[in-house]
């Protein structure tokens, strides 16, 4: 009888450390991977966000005519794309999303990850945008060797505080996407301008890096 009562608190004292040990190592592995695995999910939605907005001018901003044919254009040789813009216009960003403007004739190109667009694609995206009047059919080509798609939609911006008129732009969308890097090029020119040679000139020279 002793003996049974002198060996009872080391088994109860063995007993409490497993059940008290056991549950914290398995609670901790359990929140440790689902809080790992909760911000890899976060980071995969992140990184593959929606296409962007579409472009918009100002109505205050003087309205810029055709461009000549005699524009002499120069490279942009940045590390993610190159492409040819016209000397003199005023270029804004950098890396991942990098403008091209002169006054309302505007450049714009997003780069992020993506897959290869499908006509489907591309015009979805641009549907669910506020204020977007799509224009046309899609075409699919290859631009610099990737697949693109192009698509044409107008914007207008809000009226002018001083007369109440809008500027309307005519867009024309590329994507494109090559290794995994989907681009975005919007090239805008108010109504009624005619920038058709400057800016195939312009697309035709992109290149994904």
């Amino acid at each position: 009888m002793l003996r049974a009562l002198a060996t009872l608190p080391i088994a109860l004292l063995l007993l409490g450390c497993g059940s008290k040990g056991s549950p914290t190592v398995g609670s901790t592995v359990s929140s440790s991977s689902s809080s790992t695995t909760t911000v890899k999910v976060n980071r995969t939605t992140t990184a593959t966000a929606a296409a962007p907005g579409a472009l918009q001018v100002e109505a205050a901003q003087t309205a810029a005519g055709d461009i000549p044919d005699n524009q002499v254009f120069v490279s942009y040789p940045g590390k993610r794309f190159t492409m040819k813009f016209p000397e003199g216009w005023v270029q804004l960003g950098g890396g991942a999303t990098v403008t091209f403007r002169d006054k309302n004739n505007i450049v714009r190109v997003v780069l992020g990850r993506g897959p290869a667009p499908t006509v489907g694609s591309v015009r979805k995206g641009l549907t669910a945008l506020a204020g977007v009047r799509i224009s046309g059919a899609s075409s699919k080509m290859r631009i610099g060797g990737s697949p693109a798609v192009k698509t044409t939609y107008v914007t207008s911006s809000k009226p002018s505080a001083v007369t109440g008129k809008r500027v309307s732009l005519t867009v024309d969308r590329y994507v494109l996407a090559k290794s995994g890097t989907q681009a975005v090029v919007d090239l805008g020119s108010p109504v009624g301008v005619d920038n058709v040679d400057a800016y195939r000139l312009m697309i035709e020279s992109f290149r994904l890096r």
